[in-house]
This record gives C-alpha cells, sequence and structure tokens, in this order.
C-alpha cells in the first residue's frame, strides 16, 4: 500500500451487492433492530453478544416485529419464518469470519470499540468491511487502530432502527471509496436515505440534536420551566414529536453526556459542555428509560409509560385565582393580530379589533371572515357558527375602543418602542383591573411594563403563528406580574383551547431559545462546507422526525426574522456560540430573506 496514497491499491474490491452476509456486534435495542432490518431484507445475519440475555432478547424482539408484520399484512408467514431461520446469535466474535461485513453497535467507549476492532481484524477476511455504529467517537482515530483502516467506516443508524429512515456514512481520511460504495448501496437497498458524511463528533442529526438536548437540559436546571412545559413547547410550537427531556430520556442520559463531551472536545463550544444535571443523573443511575428514570419516571425499566412522581421545579400547587374575562381587545391588523382575533372570538368572547385606521380595522375583519368560510368548506364548522363568530369582532379605528374590554391584547411590530408607546397609551384607555398582554416573541416584557402605571397588570402572552391552528401560547411572567393576572392568562387560554407554558420574561422564552440556536448551528454547518443543505435538511427530517428541515424552516421564517432572533439571544446571554452565523448575516445583507422575497438559503418560483 503507497504510504503517498492509503486507499489507492489496497481499497476491497467489494461489489454494492456482495453483501449477503451481515455480523452485528452488540444485540441491545440499536443491534436488535439492524439485525432485524438485514433478516427482513434477506440477508444472512449474525448476531454477537457476551450477554446470552441480550442474544434472546433480540431474537424475540425479531419474533414479535415479524408477527405484527404478517397481522398487518406487510409478511407472509413462509417470509417471516425465513427471516427468522436467518438470524443467529453467538457469543465469540469469531462467528463473523465469514461476514461480507460487520456493524458493531457495542456501547461509547474508545477502548471497547477499538478493543472489538482488533479482535475482528484477527478474524474477518482481509475484503470484509468493518463498521462503527459510533454516533460520539472519531471514525478516524478507530480506523487508525485497526490493522486496515482503508476498510474501517461509520454506519451510523437511528433509533428505532426499523423505522427511522436515516443511515450516516461516515468516512475518515483512510477510508477506501469502495467501502463507502458497498455501505451506501447497502442502506439504499434496505431503504434506508444514505447521508455522507465526514468524521467529526455527533455527524450531521447529532450534531445539531444534541446541542438543542443539552440546552433543554440546562433550561430545566435552571428552574426556569418545568419538564412538562419545555417539552409541550418543542412539541406544539414545532411540530417535533417528542420534546428535549422525554428524547433524552430515550437517548439516554450517559449517552447524551458521551455524545456532548466528544463535540465540546473538538468545538470548544460552551454551548456543548454538558449541562451539569446529565452527569448528576448519570452518577445517580438515572439514565432514562432503560433505568426506569431519568428527567422523567417510568412504570419499567425499558419502557415508554410515564408515571406521576413529584412536582418539578417552577410548578404551583395552590394557584391564585383568575380575573373575570368576557371582553377582549386585539391591537394590530395584521397576520398574527387577525389569527388572534379570530381564536378569541371563536371561543365566544367579545373582540374589538383595533388598528390604525378603520380602513385596516375593517380590511383585517374581512381576512378573518375568509379563514372562518374556509374552516365552513372543510366542515370544521357551520355557517350557523361561523356567523356569530364574526358578529363578535368589532372593528374600532383607536385604542379608545378598549375602554371596557377585560383583557388587551397586542400583536403589533416588534418594535419596542412602539409596543412601549402603545402600552402608555392602554394604560390611559383601559379600565382598572384590566390584563395588559404582549405578544413578542423576543423582546423583553417586562420594558413593556414599565411604560405603564400598572405593571403588575402586565405579562407575555405569546401565540404561535398561524395563531388559529398552533395550539401552543408561551405564558410570560415579569418580575413584577400579579399572581392573579398569571392565573387569568391560564385561564384563557384553557377557554380558547390552547396549551400554555409557563416561562420566564428572557430572550426567546422557551421555544425560540432553543429552536434558533439549531437553525443558527445548521448555517454554520454549510458555512464550514461540511455538509450540504440538501442533506442536513433529510438528516433532521429522518433522523430526528422535524417535519421540516432546518433550511426549509429558516426560508418559510425568513432570514431577517431569524438573524433578529439570533442577535437579541446572542446580546442578552453572551454566548459566544451564539453569534449569527456570517452566512445568515451576508444572506440578509443581500436581500435574500427566503420564501418572501423569493430566494434565501434556496430559490422559489414568484407567486
Amino acid at each position: 500500500m503507497s504510504t503517498t496514497d492509503p486507499v489507492s491499491t489496497a481499497s476491497p474490491a467489494v461489489s454494492p451487492l456482495s453483501l449477503a452476509t451481515v455480523a452485528v456486534v452488540g444485540l441491545g435495542t440499536m443491534g436488535a433492530g439492524i439485525a432485524e432490518i438485514l433478516a427482513r431484507s434477506g440477508r444472512e445475519v449474525i448476531g454477537i453478544d457476551v450477554r446470552d440475555d441480550a442474544a434472546r432478547e433480540a431474537v424475540a424482539s425479531l419474533e414479535r416485529s415479524t408477527a405484527r408484520a404478517v397481522r398487518r399484512e406487510r409478511l407472509t408467514e413462509q417470509e417471516r419464518r425465513q427471516a427468522l431461520a436467518r438470524f443467529r446469535t453467538f457469543s465469540d466474535l469469531r462467528a463473523a469470519a465469514d461476514a461480507d461485513l460487520v456493524i458493531e453497535v457495542v456501547p461509547e467507549d474508545y477502548e471497547l470499540k477499538r478493543r472489538v476492532l482488533a479482535e475482528l481484524d484477527a478474524v474477518v477476511r482481509p475484503g470484509t468491511i468493518l463498521a462503527t455504529g459510533t454516533n460520539a467517537l472519531s471514525v478516524t482515530k478507530l480506523a487508525a487502530g485497526s490493522a486496515r483502516p482503508e476498510r474501517v467506516l461509520g454506519l451510523h443508524f437511528f433509533n428505532p432502527a426499523p423505522v427511522m429512515k436515516l443511515v450516516e456514512v461516515v468516512s475518515s481520511v483512510l477510508t477506501a471509496p469502495a467501502a463507502v460504495a458497498a455501505v451506501t448501496a447497502l442502506a439504499e437497498e434496505l431503504d434506508k436515505q444514505p447521508v455522507a458524511v465526514g468524521d467529526r463528533p455527533g455527524f450531521v442529526a447529532d450534531g445539531l440534536l444534541f446541542g438543542y438536548l443539552n440546552q433543554a437540559a440546562a433550561m430545566y436546571e435552571a428552574k426556569y420551566a418545568t419538564r412538562e412545559d419545555i417539552d409541550a413547547a418543542m412539541r406544539l410550537g414545532c411540530g417535533l414529536p417528542m420534546g428535549p427531556l422525554a428524547l433524552l430520556d430515550l437517548i439516554g442520559v450517559d449517552t447524551a453526556r458521551t455524545v456532548l463531551d466528544a463535540m465540546y472536545a473538538e468545538s470548544g463550544d460552551r454551548l456543548h459542555a454538558p449541562s451539569p444535571v446529565l452527569k448528576q443523573l448519570e452518577a445517580a443511575g438515572l439514565t432514562g428509560r432503560k433505568a426506569g428514570r431519568g428527567f422523567y419516571s417510568y412504570a419499567r425499566p425499558g419502557g415508554s409509560e410515564i408515571v406521576p412522581d413529584e412536582l418539578t421545579p417552577g410548578q404551583d400547587a395552590a394557584g391564585a385565582a383568575g380575573r373575570p374575562v368576557r371582553s377582549v381587545g386585539v391591537a394590530g391588523s395584521g397576520t398574527m393580530a387577525s389569527g388572534i382575533a379570530e381564536v378569541f372570538a371563536k371561543a365566544g368572547y367579545d373582540v374589538v379589533l383595533a388598528a390604525r385606521s378603520q380602513e385596516k380595522a375593517e380590511k383585517a375583519r374581512k381576512r378573518i371572515a375568509g379563514s372562518l368560510g374556509r374552516s365552513v368548506d372543510k366542515g370544521r364548522m357551520t355557517p350557523g357558527a361561523r356567523d356569530e363568530a364574526l358578529a363578535r369582532i368589532t372593528p374600532a379605528a383607536s385604542l379608545d375602543a378598549f375602554g371596557s374590554v377585560d383583557l388587551a391584547v397586542e400583536a403589533v411590530a416588534e418594535d419596542l418602542e412602539v409596543k412601549r408607546q402603545l402600552f402608555a397609551t392602554l394604560d390611559k384607555v383601559c379600565k382598572p383591573g384590566a390584563v395588559l398582554a404582549t405578544t413578542t416573541s423576543s423582546l423583553p416584557v417586562v420594558a413593556c411594563a414599565r411604560a405603564t402605571s400598572r405593571p403588575q397588570d402586565v405579562i407575555g402572552m405569546h401565540f404561535f403563528n398561524p395563531a388559529p391552528a398552533m395550539k401552543l401560547v408561551e405564558v410570560v411572567r415579569t418580575v413584577l406580574t400579579a399572581d392573579d393576572v398569571h392565573a387569568t392568562v391560564r385561564e384563557v387560554c384553557g377557554g380558547i383551547r390552547k396549551h400554555p407554558v409557563d416561562c420566564g420574561d428572557r430572550a426567546g422564552f422557551i421555544v425560540n431559545a432553543l429552536l434558533f440556536p439549531y437553525l443558527n448551528n445548521a448555517v454554520k454547518m454549510v458555512q464550514e462546507h461540511y455538509a450540504s443543505l440538501d442533506d442536513i435538511d433529510a438528516a433532521m427530517k429522518l433522523g430526528g422526525g422535524y417535519p421540516m428541515g432546518p433550511f426549509q424552516l429558516l426560508d418559510v421564517v425568513g432570514l431577517d426574522v431569524s438573524l433578529a432572533i439570533q442577535k437579541v439571544l446572542h446580546s442578552e446571554f453572551r454566548e459566544p456560540g451564539l453569534a449569527p452565523a456570517p452566512l445568515l448575516e451576508h444572506l440578509v445583507a443581500a436581500g435574500c430573506l427566503g420564501r418572501k422575497t423569493g430566494r434565501g438559503f434556496r430559490e422559489y418560483a414568484r407567486a
């Protein structure tokens, strides 16, 4: 083998279709899932684990999954028997001698993985590919310890492997192109989406995901919000399949800390420095679902059923009584103001919709009429209910019309001076005892409160766009907000069928504080030429279950809006890792703001 080109003459001559026999070393949840996929695809599978109970459970898991597939008519009984016959289990690595591909998925420990790969070197044929399933450790370092580093690569499946479509194919500088081609073709034959990535901790999906999970853990540790509110905020505000703390329990708190340690060692970014609560939980043996307890408690180890336990930080067992609310004033005439007015009207509240002119207010009411009409067309409400809701909305040309409302909600431009002036006016026109709410997504609520003579009556009520469809409302109380005002808004949220989550008055609240650093880090990946827009978007949709990839979402939100929020986060928390990615700043400076301008990270056809 040439010393100048380590893969030019010694590349394993592996045909993409020749991986007929695959050994899986480590039959935990991930290993058993990979073995199942391979056995059902027609390959001979050699399962290897020193633990007899793990091997038995892997076989039982395949029996259960194939039985379900037969019941659902996705598999015939004969195909089921064939799949079971193709899966054999052993306790000795020598069983892998005839394998064309070996995938190790033993615990995330350098020494353990190196030892396994070294032992496999002495067992397998020269052309056998050795794949590590690591999601945190350096593939290059693992390959360097092998006698034939050109045949070592990373093959990172996502949990649960039979369901999740993404497979990250990780090459080191030593990896032979033929080996990469072979496992890429295998992934495609398994009906997976392979994404080629370079060797750095976390790769693409976990590289973005674990920073977000770590910040959620830190948010919980700081008692900023309860675990339930953090998880609900990200599920309902972003459409994620699972909240971050529940996901940490599923992944394993110990695994998460290992990944974050590796990421922090490489990047030095404090956002990746594992939150102390992760270390504390791991030290206590509270590693998540597999242990029966992590951030949540579970009915049994390995189970998914969450059981009630003690009140979490921030919860108030007693609570205060709220003020009565029968009428609502909504200030603004844009999409958000119209949506909020529609929500209240449909819930039976009398609504005064005030804009800067009667014409703008009438136009906003007309927009609501159109939205209600579409709901009728889709069978979501009756014509009578539509007419009643619309009749409850009174357009007005001035905030003076808010004199008798019980709750005033402002939804004007995201400009602090504009909002402060509006709250000063509300202070004058609204009756004593009226609750004054701002829908700001990034500005300090207390600054609005200080513009009034009654800061105790001011609170944040952050709706998500589109307000009629999105279930989440972040309820933001300042250090001056009265208990009964907080209780009032939570009761109102129940009345309009929204899910309230409590949080303090700091930049980003819950959702934006967790979402936008993740988006910013995705931009940095592209900026550093680590992965393409399409691969990153595919990785997060297929590997993380996200409804949109980060660049799809950035173009929808607007790059200017995203940059403004990221600047606010960086200004408040002073973390270097929160500094906006230069590529994002450059695109905004060039007027490439996303879908609304026809070009952002991608180009769009003009309407």
